[in-house]
């Protein structure tokens, strides 16, 4: 499985990398994003869900940092 590192951006980036990482998946593939607490934390994977994907798990890495798997639908 890839990691995208988006712990350095900010919103609405955290949401349009981890698109950009998506359209290049086939579907059944997942990937895990690294993000921060708040607003990226919030957003991205309710936009992932909107968008028709998977968050397969949501989970706390250390202080402040969250790794969150997605599958492409």
């Amino acid at each position: 499985m890839e990691v995208l590192d988006i712990t350095r951006e900010h919103c609405p980036m955290t949401f349009v990398k981890t698109k950009l990482r998506l359209s290049k998946m086939k579907r059944g593939e997942r990937v895990e994003i690294l993000l921060c607490e708040g607003e990226p934390l919030d957003n991205v994977p309710k936009s992932v869900t909107e968008q028709g994907d998977k968050v397969i798990g949501i989970a706390h890495l250390k202080s402040g940092i969250h790794s969150v798997v997605i599958e492409k639908c």
